[in-house]
């Protein structure tokens, strides 16, 4: 498969979300996307870029930004992840990797001194016609809000 790239048409995806509702890509045509990819629901740095998210969730929509996250967790892990967080946008359950493999980053990790296969975290910024115009690769979960504003600003929206 080839290596998205900015400027290319964000793949189009439907899987179900934590309250087993289909949610496709399709769905958000029209909308400026945050489409951000991480590894595992419940853990120390997917819950701190969650909860980043959903700290700054009504400015993202204020401003006109749909979120959307996506891992290879059960939608009952989400459904779990969503109700102990209080998570307000769509977790993607992607168990069949269908999804992180159209967008590349199902591969090889290390941590702690072991190899494993897992979700690169890494978020799309996707406009309303669908193209992918920044992908943040290795995003700062920390302060990942603030990294989208800066990138949609980099691009030219007006934020």
């Amino acid at each position: 498969m080839a290596v998205l790239k900015e400027g290319s048409k964000a793949p189009i995806f439907k899987a179900l979300d934590q309250d087993g509702n289909t949610i496709s890509l399709t769905d958000f045509k029209g909308k400026k996307v945050i489409l951000y990819f991480y590894p595992k629901d419940d853990t120390p740095t997917c819950t701190a870029q969650a909860c980043n998210l959903k700290d700054n969730y009504s400015l993202l929509l204020k401003k006109g930004f749909q979120v959307i996250g996506v891992s290879t967790d059960s939608v009952k892990s989400h459904k779990k992840f969503e109700e102990k967080f209080k998570l307000p946008f769509p977790l993607v359950s992607d168990e069949d990797k269908k999804i992180v493999d159209k967008y590349n980053l199902w591969g090889e990790k290390k941590f702690m001194g072991r190899t494993y296969m897992g979700t690169t975290r890494t978020t799309f910024l996707i406009d309303e016609t669908g193209k992918i115009v920044k992908i943040i690769a290795k995003p700062d979960s920390a302060n990942h809000t603030k990294e989208v504003l800066d990138a949609w600003k980099e691009v030219g929206v007006k934020v």
